[in-house]
C-alpha cells in the first residue's frame, strides 16, 4: 500500500502544473466565454504600487472582452495606507488589503501577484523608494513575475517623473521599464532559471496615461481604446464591472459609481515596438503558428454549435480537443496554458462539484484534523476518482487511493484525518521571517510573487472517460451555516500549544514608577505543562526585575507579574520580548490575532510576543475626554494609558449637557470625512469652546474619500494635500513660548525624536489671522510649511488643528507624541 500511495502521490506531484482551481461553478454564459478564450493565446501584465493603483475598467476589458490572459502586478500590498474601515495599520492593513485585491480580480477577471516591497508610507522621490526597498530585491521580483507570466505587453500604471504623484508610484515605472529589459538577459538573475523559468522578452512596455487628482496626462496623439463597451454576453459594460470591481477597496474609501458608454484609454509607448492599430499589433495570437493542427477551426465549430441552455452537448468535441492537444503538445507554456483553460472547461461542463471542509475552524499542533471531502459529477457520466492527497504548503501530509466511480448527481463523501504538528502552516508566507527596514524577507523563491498560500490544499485525481486524467487542487476551508448569512467557508487556523503576549503594545513607565506589565500566556491543550517564561529588553538602560518565571499552565491560565524597572528618568522607549520554553525544548513566542471584515474572508495570522517599553517624563492637566472616532486609530488607548478617562462620543451623546464638563474633545482622524452629522453638531461644539472646552481636531482630507462637507472650526482655513514625509525632518518652533510647547510639559527637538513613517499629512493652510502656527517644517528641497498644528483662541476656549501623525506615532509608543498631545488637551482657558 505505501508504495502504491508513493505513485499516486508522484503522479499527483508530475501533474502539479495541470492542477486546477474551481471556486464556483461556471454559468453556462461563463463557459461559453471560457470557449472563445480558447482561441486567443495574448496576455497583458499591468503594473503599479499599490492596491487600488490598478486600472480596473481596463484590466476588465483586456479579460472579458479581448479574453487576453491579464495580470496586475501590486509592488506593495498597501501596507502604509490609511484605513477607513477599521483601526489595523502597517502589516494587519497590508493583509486587509490583499484580500481586497483578490476579492477585485475575481469581478474583472485578472490574475493578482506581489513583490516583496513594504508600504512604508508615502515618498515624495523615487531615490527614497527604491533604496528604502532595496531596489534589486523588487526588480528581482518584477522580473520573475514577467518570466513566469509571460506577457506579450506589459503596461505601466505610471511615469517616472512627478506626474506619477510620488514616489512609490514613479518608482514603479523605473522598475517596469528596468524589468522589461532585465527579463529577457539570462545575465540578469540567473539564479531564477532553476526554478523552470527562461529568459522573456515582452513586446512592448506602454503608459497607460490618465486624467485624474487635475493632472491630465493623456492627448488624442496617443493610441487609444474605447473600454466601455457592453458585453451582452456577461450583461454589463466594463464601466459597471469596474465599479464592482474598484468598490472592492473598501479600506481605502474607493467606492465608486457604475459607467456606461464610450470610455477610452491612452497610452504611450515607452520600449519595445510600437502599437499603432491594436495593443497586440505584430504579435500574433492566434494558433496560426500550429495550423497545421486545424485548432482554430474545431474551437470555432463548439462554438458555433454550442446551445447555452444545454452546454453538455459540447462536451464531446471539447474532450476531443484536450486528447489531441495532450498528443500534439510541444515543449511549449503557451499549450500548458491551453491545456489548462480546457481542463476548467470540461471540470465545468461537467458539473463536477469537489470541496474539502472541516467542521471547526480551529485546530491546535497535535490534534487530528479531520477533513471531509465531497465530490460530484453532476452532468458527466463515467468519472472516477482514482487518488487525492491533502498537502500542507511544504509537503503531503495525507495521501488515499479511492478508484471510485462517480453516479450522475450522486454525492461521494471521503474523510481524511491526520494530525497536523506545524501552526506556521496558517501564518501568511511573507510573515514567517523578521520584517527587513523595507522589505518582507521571503527565502523560497517559488513563493514570491503569489498572493497567499493556503495552510492546507486537498488534491483529486479524476479520470474521465477512462483516458482523461485531471488534478484538480482545492483549499481545505472551514464550512459553516450562519442563520443570517446561509453558507460561509473560512480559512482554516492551525494555533500552537502555548501563545503568549502583552496585554498592552505599549507600556508605559510613568515617572519612573514600577510597571507591573501583565502577560498572558494561554495553554490552547488540555494538558497541564509547566513553561519557563523569558523576558529580554534590546535597551541597558532598562533592567529586568524578573527576567524569568517558571508557571504551570492550565487551559486559559493568564499570568501578570511586575518586570521591568526603568533605571534613567529620560524618555526613552524599547522592546520587550517574551518567550515561553517547556522542558521539552518546545519554544513559543507568537499569538494569533484576528481581523473580520463582512467584505473578505477572516484572516488569521500570528505576531511576535513583544510591546514597547516606554520611560515616560509626563506632566498631566484634565482627565476627562471626549472622544469622537473617526476612520479608525487608536488613540483612545493611548489616552486610557496616560491616566484620562476617555468618553467615546457619537451622534446621540454630542449634547451640550454631555460635553459641558469635559476638559477636552479629540476627533479621530478623518471624523469629518465620514460623519456628515457634524453638520449638525458645529453649534454644539463651537458653544463647547466658548465656555472653556478644547476641541483638537486631528487631520481630514479632501481626497477621494470625500471632501469636508461638516464646518469643523470658529475660523476659516482651507485643509491641503501638503505632508511631510520625513520623519526625521527638522521641526522649527514658530512660537517657542506658546502654550502647546511648554505647559504642562515642556516640549524640545527631542520630543520629535523616533517619530515613524511621517512627520505630518493634510496640512491646514490659508489661514485666519486669528490662527496661530506654532511649527514648520518641510521635506528636502521643499518649501517650508507651517500648517502641522494651528491653534486659535474662541470665547475661553482653544480650537486646535493637528495634522501631525499622532494616530501613527501615540500607538508606536513615541515619548514625544505623547507629552505634546497632553499639552494639547491642558490648554489653559481664556
Amino acid at each position: 500500500m505505501k508504495t502504491l500511495i508513493s505513485i499516486v502521490s508522484l503522479f499527483i506531484f508530475q501533474l502539479s502544473f495541470f492542477h486546477t482551481s474551481l471556486f464556483a461553478q461556471a454559468s453556462s454564459a461563463e463557459i461559453y466565454q471560457q470557449i472563445k478564450k480558447l482561441n486567443t493565446f495574448g496576455s497583458v501584465l499591468y503594473i503599479a504600487a499599490h492596491p487600488d493603483d490598478e486600472n480596473t475598467r481596463l484590466l476588465a476589458y483586456l479579460s472579458k472582452e479581448k479574453l487576453y490572459r491579464t495580470g496586475y502586478l501590486s509592488l506593495t500590498r498597501g501596507d502604509g495606507g490609511q484605513n477607513l474601515i477599521g483601526d489595523e495599520q502597517g502589516v494587519e492593513l497590508g493583509l486587509i488589503r490583499t484580500q481586497e485585491l483578490l476579492a477585485a480580480r475575481k469581478i474583472d477577471g485578472a490574475e493578482q501577484f506581489f513583490t516583496r516591497a513594504f508600504d512604508f508610507g508615502f515618498s515624495k522621490t523615487t531615490d527614497e523608494t527604491l533604496h528604502t526597498w532595496d531596489k534589486q530585491k523588487v526588480l528581482a521580483d518584477v522580473v520573475w513575475t514577467i518570466r513566469k507570466f509571460q506577457p506579450d505587453v506589459i503596461i505601466a500604471r505610471f511615469p517616472p517623473d512627478s506626474r506619477a504623484g510620488h514616489g512609490h508610484h514613479s518608482a514603479s515605472a523605473v522598475l517596469a521599464r528596468e524589468a522589461f529589459i532585465a527579463a529577457a538577459d539570462a545575465t540578469q538573475f540567473p539564479e531564477q532559471f532553476k526554478y523552470g523559468v527562461q529568459p522573456w522578452q515582452a513586446k512592448r512596455l506602454l503608459w497607460n496615461t490618465f486624467n485624474f487628482g487635475g493632472n491630465n496626462t493623456t492627448n488624442e496623439n496617443q493610441f487609444k481604446i474605447d473600454v466601455g463597451v457592453y458585453n451582452a454576453t456577461i450583461g454589463k459594460s466594463y464601466g459597471e464591472m469596474a465599479a464592482e470591481s474598484r468598490s472592492q477597496h473598501k479600506s481605502q474609501g474607493f467606492g465608486v459609481p457604475s459607467q456606461r458608454g464610450e470610455t477610452f484609454e491612452y497610452f504611450l509607448h515607452i520600449a519595445g515596438d510600437s502599437a499603432a492599430k491594436d495593443l497586440m499589433d505584430g504579435i500574433d495570437i492566434s494558433w496560426n503558428k500550429y495550423s497545421s493542427n486545424n485548432i482554430s477551426s474545431e474551437i470555432n465549430d463548439i462554438l458555433n454549435n454550442y446551445k447555452i441552455s444545454n452546454p453538455s452537448e459540447s462536451l464531446p468535441a471539447i474532450k476531443n480537443l484536450y486528447k489531441k492537444l495532450i498528443a500534439f503538445r510541444p515543449n511549449n507554456n503557451l499549450i500548458d496554458k491551453k491545456i489548462k483553460e480546457l481542463e476548467q472547461l470540461i471540470l465545468n461542463i461537467s458539473g463536477i462539484f469537489i470541496e474539502a471542509t472541516t467542521a471547526k475552524q480551529q485546530f491546535i499542533e497535535g490534534d487530528t484534523l479531520a477533513i471531509t471531502c465531497t465530490i460530484n459529477s453532476r452532468v458527466a457520466k463515467n468519472v472516477k476518482l482514482l487518488s487525492g492527497s491533502i498537502s500542507d504548503n511544504k509537503k503531503v501530509q495525507y495521501s488515499f487511493n479511492n478508484n471510485t466511480d462517480l453516479q450522475p448527481n450522486k454525492n461521494v463523501a471521503i474523510k481524511v484525518n491526520f494530525i497536523v504538528n506545524d501552526y506556521t502552516t496558517a501564518q501568511p508566507y511573507w510573515l514567517l521571517k523578521p520584517m527587513q527596514p523595507g522589505y518582507f524577507d521571503v527565502d523560497n523563491q517559488e513563493l514570491i510573487g503569489k498572493p497567499q498560500t493556503d495552510a492546507f490544499t486537498a488534491s483529486f485525481l479524476l479520470q474521465l472517460d477512462n483516458e482523461i486524467n485531471i488534478v484538480v487542487t482545492k483549499p481545505v476551508q472551514y464550512k459553516h451555516t450562519d442563520p443570517v448569512k446561509g453558507e460561509l467557508f473560512q480559512p482554516v487556523i492551525i494555533l500552537p500549544q502555548v501563545e503568549l503576549h502583552f496585554q498592552q503594545e505599549n507600556i508605559l513607565a510613568i515617572n519612573n514608577k514600577k510597571v507591573n506589565a501583565s502577560l498572558q500566556l494561554v495553554n490552547n491543550k488540555n494538558n497541564e505543562v509547566v513553561y519557563t517564561i523569558n523576558q529580554k529588553i534590546n535597551n541597558a538602560s532598562f533592567k529586568v526585575e524578573s527576567a524569568s518565571t517558571t508557571t504551570t499552565l492550565q487551559t486559559g491560565n493568564n499570568n501578570s507579574t511586575s518586570l521591568f524597572l526603568p533605571t534613567l528618568p529620560s524618555p526613552q522607549s524599547s522592546i520587550v520580548f517574551a518567550t515561553a520554553s517547556s522542558a521539552n525544548n518546545l519554544n513559543y513566542n507568537t499569538y494569533h490575532k484576528t481581523i473580520q471584515y463582512d467584505h473578505i474572508p477572516t484572516i488569521n495570522y500570528f505576531k511576535e510576543a513583544k510591546a514597547n517599553l516606554v520611560a515616560l517624563d509626563i506632566k498631566i492637566r484634565g482627565k476627562n475626554i471626549g472622544y469622537i472616532i473617526g476612520a479608525g486609530d487608536k488613540v483612545p488607548e493611548a489616552l486610557q494609558q496616560l491616566g484620562y478617562n476617555v468618553i467615546i462620543l457619537d451622534e446621540k451623546n454630542i449634547t451640550t449637557d454631555n460635553i459641558k464638563n469635559l476638559d477636552a474633545i479629540i476627533t479621530g482622524i478623518r471624523a469629518y470625512n465620514v460623519h456628515e452629522y457634524l453638520s449638525d453638531k458645529y453649534t454644539v461644539l463651537m458653544n463647547y469652546v466658548q465656555q472653556g472646552g478644547n476641541l483638537i481636531v486631528q487631520y481630514n482630507t479632501n481626497n477621494q474619500i470625500g471632501p469636508v462637507r461638516a464646518k469643523m472650526s470658529p475660523y476659516n482655513f482651507t485643509i491641503s494635500r501638503t505632508r511631510v514625509t520625513e520623519e526625521n525632518a527638522n521641526v522649527k518652533f514658530l512660537l517657542p513660548n506658546h502654550p502647546a510647547l511648554n505647559f504642562p510639559n515642556t516640549i524640545t527637538a527631542k520630543d520629535f525624536e523616533g517619530w515613524m513613517q511621517e512627520r505630518s499629512t493634510y496640512q491646514a493652510e490659508k489661514l485666519d489671522s486669528n490662527y496661530s502656527a506654532i511649527l514648520a517644517m518641510n521635506d528636502k528641497g521643499e518649501a517650508e510649511s507651517n500648517g502641522s498644528l494651528i491653534t486659535a483662541k474662541y470665547g475661553k476656549g482653544n480650537f486646535v488643528y493637528v495634522s501631525l501623525v499622532m494616530f501613527r506615532q501615540l500607538p508606536a509608543g513615541n515619548v514625544g507624541a505623547y507629552r505634546l498631545m497632553a499639552n494639547l488637551i491642558a490648554l489653559p482657558k481664556n
